[in-house]
């Protein structure tokens, strides 16, 4: 017994822990949408109603986060293990703090009860005296609706704000945010053509912050023999549903499209293998052949696509490459799009072309956005122990692109945004491409190539899917994946995955060829999110920035 009470004491910080797994939950491979409606109540309740002795409950309240945040971060990224255990290990600790800042806000929010009279000589009087009393009781600040609201809206725009700074500060990895966790649920995601998945996180972290609320007004009111409507959690179910509605609606509208037919090719090269030379002719063999079975469709496909890195050397400078992709293009009617190291003025580039008209024809985009530790290390020279964390993985370092460069294809009708790699997660980014420009009208196709053999047979790819899906409805635009390995797909406009390359025994982690029909956008309309991209959350920001100048007064004066 005296073991489960001292247990007790912790219960707080496995709230904690439990709100991070539970967050976890949400993703590949798991799965468990629904959890995310919960996912962050243990950690508010450890928040709110523990630590009352805590000389530095801000401090605490900090803490709390961060361990919740390491809980969530280590185990939904467990698959960056694969590349580098230490550099996993140590991005966490970063990654952390922006959960910690979200628990210190929520507890610089949290209501204050009103206080009863202290113990000592008269107590009881003032007891009987109090009930026998016919005035109204002091109303506490968890029975108003309003205040709920008050209270969920600010800390959703909170967390909205943590996420959208996670998504930019020191480059930005705004991986798996609250809201990513609906990527299987088609019809609620709708609204993120006007918001973006900050709408979304908004969403579900509102609902947390009510669910927290109404149980807690519900034992106060218990307590009391006091029920009244909960027009809180009323609104809040209200809006889901309206948001649900919505979603519904926004499918059936059919806008005017043309066919395309692609063929999307899955080398499933192992990664040791991609860039050694005696591995050089079984690469060209392997594309080769697969390229034979796609150009074998009846009809042929306008569109080939092999993925990011597919070639061994740099295409366009080195002469047994050069040659065996134009060899190929020469060979095929379709155009070929595919991912390739590119040299240029003595920078190195992650680069993806365009190759037409038979070879006749090539267009580049130079990758805009590099992984961190990916494709570079921050700082490798003036801070030597981060290179030393990263190790042999990233030896050298790529050079960022500087346009946002929209491939033409042969039929004149399609603009395809080129996105690599981890580009397909950055909404800012992806809006960019389909913006017009004196140049071109802005893509109504959207292209990811990506290397996930980096992470094995791990979640991994299977969570860059998941953020990948927002882009297709943030913009109206389908999508085209080609992996090295892990997800090769077709999506639609809706942000519905419509064909997936798999094996007989359902695993995406094969070779093989993807070739079907997309349904490409002839009206180049633009959303509210490409025409402004994330002003939501940047509203949630400014919103956020009040907060906490007004909980900070409200402090020093109670």
């Amino acid at each position: 017994m005296n073991r489960l009470l001292k247990l007790l004491r912790f219960w707080p910080w496995l709230a904690a822990i439990c709100s991070g797994l539970l967050y976890t939950g949400c993703f590949p491979p798991f799965n468990l949408t629904w959890i995310c409606w919960i996912a962050l109540t243990p950690l508010i309740t450890a928040i709110w109603f523990s630590g009352k002795e805590s000389r530095h409950p801000g401090l605490r309240n900090l803490l709390l986060g961060y361990v919740a945040g390491l809980a969530f971060f280590w185990t939904a990224l467990s698959w960056l293990t694969t590349v580098t255990v230490l550099g996993w290990f140590v991005l966490e600790f970063y990654m952390a703090i922006y959960f910690a800042l979200w628990a210190w806000l929520c507890g610089l929010l949290q209501p204050r009860e009103t206080k009863t009279a202290e113990s000592g000589p008269g107590k009881w009087d003032q007891m009987l005296a109090q009930a026998r009393s016919t005035a109204a009781q002091p109303r506490s600040p968890w029975t108003k609706s309003t205040n709920n609201l008050l209270l969920a809206f600010l800390l959703a725009a909170a967390w909205v704000t943590q996420e959208w700074l996670r998504g930019w500060v020191f480059s930005g990895w705004g991986w798996n945010g609250l809201g990513v966790a609906l990527h299987r649920n088609w019809p609620l995601i709708q609204i993120a053509e006007f918001t973006g998945v900050a709408g979304l996180s908004f969403m579900v972290a509102f609902a947390n912050v009510i669910a927290v609320a109404t149980v807690r007004r519900l034992i106060l009111e218990a307590r009391a023999h006091a029920m009244r409507p909960h027009f809180d959690l009323t609104l809040t179910l209200a809006a889901i549903v309206g948001v649900l509605a919505f979603g519904l609606h926004a499918v059936q509208i059919s806008p005017s499209t043309k066919p395309l037919r692609v063929a999307a090719v899955q080398s499933n090269v192992p990664q040791n293998q991609k860039f050694d030379p005696q591995f050089t002719r079984k690469i060209f063999d392997q594309f080769r052949h697969l390229s034979k079975i796609a150009l074998r469709s009846n009809p042929p496909p306008d569109l080939l696509i092999w993925p990011e890195s597919s070639m061994p050397g740099p295409v366009l400078e080195e002469r047994e490459t050069y040659q065996f992709v134009m060899n190929l293009a020469a060979s095929a009617e379709s155009d070929l799009l595919l991912g390739a190291i590119d040299e240029h003025q003595g920078d190195v580039y992650n680069a993806a072309l365009l190759v037409s008209d038979g070879g006749e024809q090539v267009q580049v985009y130079r990758k805009l956005h590099l992984v961190p530790f990916g494709e570079y290390v921050p700082g490798r020279h003036s801070v030597p122990l981060l290179a030393r964390i990263v190790g042999d993985q990233v030896p050298g370092d790529f050079a960022a692109g500087k346009e946002y460069t929209v491939f033409n294809l042969t039929n004149s009708d399609v603009q395809v945004a080129p996105l690599i790699c981890f580009e397909d997660t950055i909404g800012e980014l992806t809006r960019r491409f389909v913006l017009p420009t004196e140049m071109n009208s802005g893509a109504n196709l959207l292209v990811d190539i990506t290397n996930d053999g980096w992470f094995l047979h791990s979640a991994g790819s299977h969570q860059h899917l998941a953020n990948a899906i927002f882009r297709c409805v943030e913009t109206r635009r389908p999508m085209v994946r080609a992996a090295n390995t892990g997800v090769t797909c077709f999506i639609n406009e809706f942000g519905r995955i419509t064909q997936v390359l798999q094996d007989d025994r359902g695993s995406t982690f094969t070779e093989g060829v993807l070739t079907g029909e997309i349904k490409v956008p002839t009206e180049h309309e633009l959303t509210f999110y490409t025409r402004h991209g994330e002003l939501f959350a940047k509203i949630c920001a400014a919103l956020t920035a009040i907060a906490i100048m007004i909980g900070i007064v409200r402090q020093k004066w109670l």
